[in-house]
């Protein structure tokens, strides 16, 4: 016996499992699983869209606001202008199609490398209820894109931000079947405050978090 069918066996021992009562001991797990029963929540009313904008302000993230998917590289091109940030970045693939040329940013639609300041994101969907990013790992949705250049813009369709967790991983049930291979939840720029209780941006991945909001998608 080694030490994981040790700890194991011992953790069986305590629950009272054996081989008799495996197979319902099974069943009950996997029945509360199915059953998806959540906790007690706050009450966040009828304006997500508001709600998640005032989360994500809070968390240190900015914020802007465009109509239609097409008006996104004009903001995005503001941003970079303001912060003087140049005008170049790496995007999602599956972003690749919207007007960046015209707005004169140059973007790059692969995973970021070292030398990449900025990545350009959608979003699988947003938490209202502590402007939060969900973001699911796919061929054209690198990870890496949100996590690696120090400034992260992330375009969010209104259509897409739904109330808290649990109505994220239920779209995730429903649209995605499986699990990718990895989900991320992003609260406005990486940040720590282990030295001395002092909070500071940027520590383990981006200090600056720019959303865009689209209205009418």
């Amino acid at each position: 016996m080694n030490a994981r069918e040790d700890i194991l066996g011992r953790v069986r021992a305590g629950l009272g499992r054996n081989d008799h009562n495996r197979a319902g001991a099974e069943a009950d797990v996997q029945a509360a699983f199915a059953t998806h029963s959540q906790g007690p929540r706050p009450q966040l009313g009828s304006e997500l869209c508001a709600r998640f904008r005032h989360e994500s302000e809070v968390m240190s993230s900015t914020v802007d606001e465009v109509a239609t998917l097409d008006e996104v590289p004009a903001a995005v091109a503001r941003y970079l202008k303001a912060n003087a940030l140049g005008c170049e970045a790496v995007v999602w693939p599956r972003l690749a199609g919207l007007p960046w040329v015209e707005a004169g940013v140059a973007v790059h639609a692969r995973a970021p490398r070292d030398a990449d300041l900025v990545g350009i994101t959608g979003c699988f969907c947003a938490l209202a209820e502590t402007g939060t990013l969900m973001t699911c790992s796919a061929p054209d949705a690198p990870a890496s894109t949100s996590l690696l250049p120090e400034t992260h813009i992330a375009v969010v369709p209104a259509s897409r931000i739904v109330a808290g967790m649990e109505e994220g991983w239920a779209l995730v049930r429903a649209e995605l079947g499986d699990l990718p291979r990895a989900v991320n939840f992003i609260s406005g720029p990486s940040r720590t405050g282990d030295i001395e209780q002092t909070i500071v941006l940027g520590a383990h991945g981006p200090y600056r978090v720019h959303l865009i909001l689209v209205r009418g998608a």
